[in-house]
């Protein structure tokens, strides 16, 4: 029997290659780039057949330089992925490549290597996921990258695409079916070729990958995460940013050593003078006003640690997220943390009403419609900061092309509001039934920022240990397609009934929208009638 199967093997294996040298090598896959670092980048492509991997490239047209790189297996066919690094690269230069397997030659692209952190260069990145296919609207992602992502650098940025985007984020769902070999090709890498060919991707997975072989022998991703879960999860560094790739999918959200890994990172992170900002990024939610069951509980753990490292070190922080198949904006309430919802850049929308949502506090924009997230950092060494921007394609109603539909920039350095003033009540006895607190108008230190929040506190102790009443507005609300805080000026609040006969302290603070919290105002005093 042993003979027999070795036999069988041995025929199929020359089938294979026969029809490998009597097929003509074609290109399937174009060209993309990955795990680019100031002196090196990873290139891929596949093949139907064939097992040279060859990459020229040099600073003009004219090439020059090769480099050999290895060829593997992707589905048990004659069909290879090729795999080359290119090193010994000068840092923040321009270089044209193509690649080479037999007679098959590709394009010729570019590709722009990072800055080194000292070299205080800003950049700009995209965000963007669940482009798994619509059946019912099967070019939604072709749309979303060649109409939106091309088309809005092009006319806002001008330049070459290389000097406009230094990298792609996409957190999760890039296909329907990880398991089908088909999808990766046809619905993912050749709707995008003309952006992955000359900006490197740096996906996470999502659930529709279903922990495939395909995506790890697809993705080159950086190899400084767990050694035992290579790939799962990982970090990048580009200029003055750390870029850190988590895995929230189901037998790996749970797995302790990913959190330890994770607060490595970050404390490493908080001692590193170079690095201004943190943004991750993972598949799952944990809030999501448009549907609740698509929430995951291990999220609020990443959630928490990013919001300690923020708040223990200054360094604003990120988490970007898909799985809601819509656009998100939130913030933590007591950090410099943003929530951002990058979905969904090609998988059918969850339209309001269709699931059970949720009013969250810390969401200000909730919209559902196709998109991308541009975010552009700023690395001027002496202000540091970075904007992001919600880039929409609209909806089935609503038709948008490229339309920036929200926006918030943050400083890496605090702009503190002035400390409001308490009006009313001040020493006052008052009704039980509840009071409206009365503050001074919003005043922005000469930043010329505005009033974007306010947080109200009521305690029955004076350091206010005892808290009776709490409140934090914020200055829009967008929720069902409506602006429930379009009439709030949060200079006041009502309170809830309140005991009777109890002396109660009272205090309030001011938020600018570039997330900067005012100190505590004076502590004001009232009493309540019997």
């Amino acid at each position: 029997m042993r003979i027999t199967i070795l036999n069988v093997s041995l025929l199929i294996g020359a089938i294979f290659q026969l029809s490998a040298q009597s097929e003509e090598v074609t290109i399937s896959i174009q060209p993309y780039l990955q795990d680019a670092t100031p002196n090196s980048i990873k290139v891929s492509w596949e093949t139907n057949s064939g097992e040279e991997s060859l990459v020229e490239f040099g600073i003009t047209p004219k090439l020059g330089r090769k480099v050999k790189g290895i060829a593997f297996d992707v589905n048990f066919t004659s069909a290879r992925i090729h795999e080359v690094k290119i090193e010994g690269l000068d840092r923040f230069t321009e270089y044209y490549y193509r690649v080479k397997t037999g007679k098959a030659v590709s394009e010729i692209y570019q590709f722009k290597t990072p800055p080194f952190a000292s070299d205080h260069e800003s950049f700009n990145m995209v965000a963007m996921s669940d482009m798994q296919i619509d059946h019912n609207n099967p070019e939604k992602w072709a749309e979303v990258v060649n109409d939106g992502v091309l088309q809005y650098l092009k006319k806002e940025m001008k330049g070459k695409l290389p000097d406009n985007l230094a990298l792609v984020l996409i957190p999760g769902d890039l296909v329907e079916n990880g398991t089908k070999y088909d999808q990766w090709k046809k619905d993912f890498f050749n709707p995008a070729e003309k952006l992955f060919s000359q900006v490197p991707v740096y996906p996470v997975l999502g659930n529709h990958e279903k922990n495939s072989t395909y995506y790890f022998k697809y993705f080159s991703l950086p190899e400084n995460g767990s050694p035992a879960y290579a790939e799962h999860w990982w970090y990048k560094d580009y200029g003055n940013t750390r870029v850190i790739g988590l895995n929230s999918n189901d037998g790996y959200r749970d797995i302790k050593e990913q959190y330890d890994w994770l607060e490595k990172v970050l404390d490493d992170t908080s001692k590193n003078q170079d690095i201004d900002f943190v943004f991750a990024q993972l598949h799952h939610p944990y809030k999501s006003e448009l549907w609740i069951p698509g929430e995951e509980e291990s999220t609020g753990k990443v959630v928490q640690l990013l919001e300690k490292f923020s708040s223990e070190t200054g360094k604003p922080s990120v988490h970007f997220f898909g799985h809601t198949h819509g656009y998100s904006r939130g913030q933590s309430k007591d950090h410099k943390h943003l929530w951002i919802n990058v979905a969904s850049a090609g998988g059918s929308l969850d339209n309001w009403g269709e699931f059970e949502g949720r009013d969250y506090d810390e969401f200000t924009v909730t919209q559902d419609q196709h998109g991308f997230v541009v975010v552009e950092v700023d690395a001027n060494p002496d202000d540091p900061k970075f904007t992001i921007k919600r880039i929409s394609r609209g909806n089935a109603n609503v038709v948008r092309n490229n339309e920036m539909t929200d926006s918030i920039t943050v400083w890496r350095k605090e702009r503190k509001p002035q400390m409001p003033e308490t009006i009313y009540p001040i020493n006052e006895v008052v009704d039980t039934m509840g009071i409206v607190l009365k503050a001074g108008k919003f005043k922005s230190n000469g930043s010329g920022a505005f009033h974007a929040a306010s947080n109200w506190q009521i305690s029955t102790s004076e350091d206010f240990s005892s808290i009776a009443f709490e409140s934090w507005k914020q200055f829009e609300n967008w929720y069902y397609l409506e602006n429930r805080q379009k009439s709030d000026d949060l200079t006041d609040e009502k309170t809830e009934r309140l005991k009777a006969n109890t002396t109660y302290f009272w205090r309030v603070r001011y938020r600018d929208q570039n997330l900067n919290w005012s100190v505590w105002s004076k502590t004001a005093t009232f009493k309540t009638k019997e």
